[in-house]
């Protein structure tokens, strides 16, 4: 089947409806900027139609002129772009599950995850129209997308933090690479927020309201929440679980693939990595004996703030089985935790253990 919406024919579907998909790890890594047609795709519900002209977004609760704008009214604030690299929450969820089954969630593998130029204008700016009260401390966030849940239809939506709605790199974006934003990528409008899990940067945007809490919805209320390993179906409370944010560091190879059977001498690998929160990617080391010794990686040229970064390494390695692992630490020193078991939870979300692949020389 040829994918839909002008995805490449190589695009992994994860579920045909609503439509889940992204590239294999050979064109992960293609081009810095991920071409549309080979940008992930996460949905919870169908694509929805949406007229742009009778298009109106919404911007309510604390603030002191609610506002109802057109994507002409939109169009007169100051243009903006970032580059930013948005990363499913549920990425390298397959990895998880091949150690305890997560049921009812995408088994995504590495391909959640790609970088665009986005354009359109600042959320502060529109915010800053709309004057935000003392009583405002989150940006609740809804969609025009319907999804369903234990039997209650609504739209998708979430909420950060007004902090984070303010900053200048969040954006209401109209256009992806230089074109018009797609709609399977939230056309007319969706939010963009750099460092945070895909899920808060809400698409088919048609509401904003700023309020005291966090948003009510269900996908911040209940589902994108992490939990430790003892916690499961049969025993969670959902208002223990810490909401997702931003980002954690986070690396992967993307070549040779798992499995290859690669001829003895030298082997070039490569992958990607990426820090959440605006923080950068300082040092990627791989190992090609299960993580008992390690090399340092050339990191790529640092880009954009919010995007990832471009590694590569190349091994000498002779005949026999190797088990290639990368792990990566920002600027922060923070570092990838080495097992699985130390981020298993039963969500199947923020897997950003050591990447492991498993090759056969000779």
């Amino acid at each position: 089947m040829t994918p839909p919406y002008g995805k490449h024919p190589a695009t992994l579907v994860r579920q045909e409806r609503p439509f889940n998909a992204g590239p294999p790890p050979e064109r992960m890594r293609a081009d810095f900027l991920t071409p549309t047609g080979d940008f992930f795709v996460r949905n919870h519900g169908d694509v929805p139609e949406v007229d742009a002209e009778a298009f109106r977004l919404e911007v309510a609760g604390a603030v002191e002129r609610p506002l109802a704008l057109s994507l002409a009214d939109l169009a007169r604030f100051p243009r903006r772009e970032v580059t930013a690299t948005l990363q499913c929450a549920g990425n390298r969820r397959q990895e998880l599950v091949e150690r305890k089954p997560i049921p009812n969630e995408l088994p995504w593998g590495l391909e959640a995850v790609s970088t665009a130029r986005w354009s359109g204008v600042a959320l502060a700016d529109v915010l800053a129209a709309a004057g935000p009260t003392g009583e405002a401390r989150h940006a609740a966030l809804a969609g025009l997308d319907e999804t369903e849940r234990h039997g209650h239809r609504f739209h998708f939506g979430g909420s950060i933090p007004l902090d984070k709605a303010l900053a200048p790199e969040v954006l209401l974006a109209t256009g992806m690479n230089g074109a018009p934003l797609p709609p399977v990528h939230g056309a007319p409008l969706r939010l963009v927020v750099p460092g945070w899990i895909g899920a808060r940067s809400v698409k088919w945007l048609a509401s904003i309201r700023l309020q005291a809490e966090p948003s009510d919805n269900y996908f911040q209320r209940v589902a994108y929440r992490l939990f430790p390993a003892h916690v499961d179906a049969g025993n969670v409370v959902w208002e223990e679980g810490a909401m997702l944010g931003e980002l954690p560091v986070n690396s992967i190879v993307t070549a040779p693939r798992a499995g290859a059977r690669l001829p003895a001498g030298d082997v070039r690998v490569e992958g990607l990595a990426l820090a959440g929160g605006g923080r950068d990617v300082a040092r990627v080391e791989v190992s090609a004996d299960g993580g008992r010794t390690w090399r340092v990686a050339r990191l790529g040229e640092r880009r954009e703030r919010w995007a990832w970064r471009f590694w590569e390494l190349k091994l000498e390695l002779p005949a026999g089985r190797h088990e290639l692992v990368v792990r990566a630490w920002d600027d922060a020193a923070q570092s990838q935790p080495a097992d699985l078991e130390q981020v298993w939870n039963f969500k199947g979300y923020m897997n950003n253990a050591w990447h492991r692949v498993a090759v056969e020389v000779g």
